[in-house]
């Protein structure tokens, strides 16, 4: 291959790649099977596995086809003429995409053909090391770089990057820690401390420059004439030892808080208001809140989870009046 001066393409920094044969003896090969495969096992959710030693001979036994380059395929290799294509293809080539996505969905079974199935999306987590987020990234990282001879990056490195950690300079770390660490300590003596000996602190190392002002008390929200104050650190916090239904939670703030909710949200999903459907209305009245939140949300709880937050909207009893409130904190659960 060569460019349209007629210099060879794969010359100066241009490395050309390699093809890496599967060695069941190279950990590298090793990491990034056992890393797919886990990411894999957790989306369809199975039990993954690290036996080393059962992946490298399972893997070793898999007959991989001998790959063929696909016939009449051109590669550019002028950048100039592929700068000339790019505005006449661009949309077709979105057009293209577009009806390939198209395909494949109109190809995926519906959910109603499928019951009791469940994929899980891996969301990127860098700091969660056995979730094998960030060995597939280093381990796809360096055999990429395996294939063009280049520098391999070890998972420390690899963490830094794919989770754009950004360096900070220790002084001014050790400062702001240090600073933290004292109010920390004053909380713990909380019944002896007042708000006035509680401190914010503003630093600049460069001039240098330290103040320190007090902290001022949060807004105090009234409901129903002082019947209930809150201020942006409370929450309503409910804890019946049971999974109530729908209905009970409702009464729950009725009797106890003569609030009459009218809107129940959890993150993005409505669960209840009081223009929903009526015959809705009935069908889920019964249910439990965990059960509802799975049903609207089409969510499943982690095995340890025990609390859901609940965003609600009620209007106070005496006066029908909106009032504002704060959050729920909601347990469903007892371990």
């Amino acid at each position: 291959m060569t460019t349209s001066s007629g210099a060879p393409f794969w010359s100066g920094p241009k490395r050309p790649p390699t093809v890496l044969s599967f060695e069941k003896d190279n950990d590298l090969h090793i990491d990034f099977i056992l890393a797919a495969a886990n990411l894999r096992a957790f989306n369809y959710g199975l039990k993954g596995s690290t036996d080393r030693a059962f992946i490298a001979k399972t893997a070793d036994a898999v007959m991989v086809p001998e790959f063929v380059a696909k016939q009449g395929v051109k590669i550019q290799s002028d950048p100039k003429e592929e700068e000339k294509k790019e505005p006449e293809g661009a949309s077709a080539g979105l057009d293209d995409e577009d009806n390939i996505c198209a395909e494949i969905e109109r190809q995926l079974p519906t959910p109603s053909s499928m019951p009791g199935y469940r994929m899980t999306a891996s969301e990127f987590e860098k700091d969660d090391d056995a979730n094998f987020h960030i060995d597939f990234i280093t381990a796809a990282s360096n055999l990429r770089a395996a294939n063009y001879k280049i520098a391999e990056a070890d998972r420390h490195k690899t963490k830094g990057i794919a989770g754009k950690i950004i360096p900070a300079i220790a002084t001014t770390t050790a400062m702001v820690t240090g600073l933290v660490c004292i109010e920390l300590l004053k909380l713990t003596q909380s019944d002896s401390k007042k708000l006035e000996d509680y401190k914010n602190a503003f630093c600049n190392l460069a001039l240098p420059f330290i103040s320190f002002s007090e902290p001022i008390p949060p807004k105090k929200n009234e409901v129903a004439n002082g019947k209930l104050n809150w201020t942006l650190w409370d929450r309503f916090d409910v804890n019946e030892g049971r999974d109530l239904t729908l209905k009970e939670f409702l009464a729950h703030f009725n009797d106890k808080h003569e609030l009459e909710v009218t809107m129940i949200s959890s993150g993005v999903s409505i669960l209840y208001s009081f223009f929903t459907n009526a015959k809705k209305l009935k069908e889920r009245m019964p249910m439990t809140m965990s059960a509802l939140v799975q049903e609207v949300s089409k969510n499943e709880f982690k095995p340890k989870q025990a609390y859901i937050t609940f965003e609600i909207c009620a209007n106070h009893t005496s006066d029908d009046e909106d009032v504002e409130v704060p959050y729920v904190r909601y347990k469903f659960r007892n371990f």
